[in-house]
């Protein structure tokens, strides 16, 4: 893919970049590893002032840098200004919060004289140079939720963004530096993914933070592990959407549209297959497919949008030939089921009709794959030993949504639902309080809290004796 801002709404390339030469790339690294010996001994009181900074920057651009987010991957305008307003609080919840969660652990007393210690404690330092892979569906958060915790630990960060979203990625290297932080201390790199093995083999780099496909992940993987240097992987996820008998029906239904289109549907943590008990299933469908096929699509950068292009055109044609699968092997399509052939306006960009299908079975392609777009799969459960079998029947398993009122529901949901985090009676959603990430093929490791801080942090045991 060339890098280049591409409009997907329209399809028209609008402006391309030069890949960076490797002396450019050698300069770069050189600056990064530079900036990480002197913001390695920053205190957390001037990391915090340069975060905040930066935080105050981007809610003065929050307009400018969400109509080029639209401009480049198609979110509406309404849903890029949120995500601008979202990273600002998460850098100011990190300035706020960094120092405590980083702070020296003391274990107990008699644990320390039984090792012979006078003294003890656990120490966090920073590891350095952090290279961070990232899509194009967050643009600006996918990058702060690694970027705020990281250099409040004391870490640098190099960017390598998805090639559709490059003035994104100038803007984040370009906040940076406004706000104050030294030179290569953030750094946007515009190189293709080819470019990533020799980034991550280089003895500057100490670790890598991935979100993307299961595919970059594994290569990412492969190469930090002959490296032996720490990853955190998010690949993405199938996310189920469970509605038990003692559910708010009405409010489930309105909240699953929410969760299954947000972003245009292209959200790791989205909603994307509703598995519903048999006795509230055809009530929950109906009013569930009447509320997808009334969302208006149609210009992202109008405020009457629900839902945008998808950002690329393989990513279009990918998610059509999952539905074209699905309807040829049997599945039923209530809505949708195909892109627009009206009005000519929808015919030019890369956009696809909210969709929802019943009758999936597991030889169909969607039952394992991801759906990256507004297609919901809806399942009939007999019970909640059959909702929790469909719901774990995949290879992800990043986050899940139930919605029952029965605790005893609840805890065996906790128990048993194969995911990164189960939220009961509403929609997954990040937040910098809370740890954010999956198991299985959706990933390992873990973003934001106390845990996303400390995954690059050399944890140090420091023993005094007499």
């Amino acid at each position: 893919m060339a890098i280049a801002t591409v409009n997907p709404t329209t399809g028209e390339t609008l402006k391309t970049f030069e890949e960076f030469g490797s002396q450019e790339i050698e300069r770069r690294v050189e600056a990064a590893a530079e900036a990480s010996l002197r913001h390695r001994t920053t205190s957390f009181a001037e990391r915090a002032r340069l975060l905040g900074g930066a935080a105050d920057l981007l809610e003065e651009d929050q307009d400018d840098i969400a109509r080029t987010m639209t401009l480049e991957m198609g979110k509406p305008l309404a849903a890029a200004r949120a995500e601008a307003a979202k990273c600002a609080k998460a850098m100011r919840w990190y300035a706020q919060h960094a120092e405590g969660l980083l702070a020296d652990e003391h274990p107990a007393e008699a644990d320390i004289k039984d090792s012979g210690a006078v003294r003890a404690r656990v120490h966090y330092r920073p590891l350095g140079v952090i290279l961070a892979v990232m899509p194009w569906n967050f643009p600006l958060w996918q990058v702060i939720r690694f970027a705020a915790p990281a250099l409040m630990a004391g870490n640098v960060g190099l960017l390598k963004h998805a090639s559709n979203v490059p003035q994104t990625a100038l803007y984040l290297e370009d906040l940076f530096r406004r706000a104050g932080y030294p030179p290569g201390c953030f750094q946007s790199l515009l190189v293709s993914s080819r470019a990533v093995e020799s980034l991550l083999r280089d003895h500057r780099v100490a670790a890598a933070t991935l979100t993307g496909s299961e595919p970059a992940g594994r290569s990412v993987a492969a190469i930090a592990g002959d490296e032996v240097k720490k990853t955190v992987l998010e690949l993405g996820g199938s996310d189920p959407f469970l509605v038990l008998p003692s559910a708010d029906v009405d409010r489930a239904v309105r909240v699953a549209v929410t969760a299954r289109v947000q972003n245009n549907g292209q959200s790791c943590i989205a909603a994307k297959r509703f598995i519903v008990h048999t006795d509230i299933h055809d009530v929950f469908t109906e009013r569930f497919t009447a509320l997808m096929d009334a969302l208006t699509v149609g210009d992202p950068m109008q405020e009457s949008t629900d839902i945008g292009p998808l950002a690329t055109e393989q990513g279009r044609d990918d998610l059509a030939a999952l539905v074209d699968d699905a309807l040829g092997r049997g599945a039923t399509a209530l809505c949708g089921g195909r892109c627009p052939t009206e009005p000519e306006s929808l015919t030019r960009g890369w956009f696809y009709q909210p969709t929802v299908l019943t009758g999936v079975t597991p030889g169909m392609r969607i039952h394992h794959e991801e759906a990256f777009g507004p297609v919901a799969t809806v399942y009939r459960a007999r019970n909640l030993d059959d909702a929790l079998r469909i719901a774990n029947d995949s290879p992800f398993g990043l986050s899940s949504n139930v919605w029952t009122r029965d605790e005893a529901e609840q805890e065996r949901c906790v128990r048993d639902l194969e995911a990164g985090g189960v939220y009961f009676n509403g929609m997954t959603a990040s937040h910098p309080a809370f740890p954010f990430g999956g198991v299985k093929r959706s990933g390992y490791g873990r973003e934001l809290s106390g845990h996303g801080i400390r995954e690059f942090c050399n944890t140090t045991t420091v023993w005094h004796g007499a």
